[in-house]
């Protein structure tokens, strides 16, 4: 694995060129809820932004490779009866798959979440039509716990859902 060096920080008014460049992108969009919209243009970047700056502390985070934010992660503490469990979600620009990013980028996001946040579960909901971002979980220490079949529509085709997760003390066991 040819990791290339990234870092995770708080995004940045300036990022909005490049959030755009890397998030317009059907091969990113396909997999993620259309919340992520395609085409992504600068209105979508902007309100992205404002939403991401708004957390304190922060959820979302850009990853950055040489400079240029190419990416995010986030992680999101859930309310109500839910509470002790927070929601990863994440995108990386197709220019930088493959290179180890996304599982590093999860693994420090499982210990900022945990340090972070008052819960004892995180978990990420990755499409049934995505084994790339099943391996990355997997390859971070999640577990995978559902299979919903035929659960979801995106761009018209009916797909799983999986329910991957990892606990706090998982990494005591």
């Amino acid at each position: 694995m040819n990791m290339t060096n990234f870092e995770l920080r708080k995004w940045q008014t300036s990022d909005l060129d490049s959030l755009v460049k890397h998030a317009n992108n059907i091969n990113v969009a396909r997999f993620l809820t259309n919340q992520f919209p395609h085409p992504y243009n600068r209105l979508d970047g902007e309100r992205f932004l404002e939403i991401a700056m708004s957390h304190n502390p922060a959820k979302i985070f850009a990853i950055v490779v040489e400079g240029e934010a190419v990416g995010a992660i986030g992680v999101f503490p859930q309310d109500d009866i839910h509470c002790l469990n927070a929601e990863m979600g994440y995108w990386l620009s197709e220019t930088c798959w493959g290179q180890g990013i996304v599982t590093e980028a999860i693994g420090r996001m499982i210990e900022y979440g945990f340090k972070t946040f008052p819960v004892a579960r995180i978990f990420a909901r990755p499409f049934g039509n995505n084994p790339a971002s099943q391996r990355v979980l997997e390859k971070a220490g999640f577990h995978l716990e559902a299979r919903f079949d035929k659960n979801l529509i995106k761009n018209g085709e009916l797909l799983d859902e999986l329910v991957y997760a990892i606990r706090k003390n998982d990494d005591a066991e």
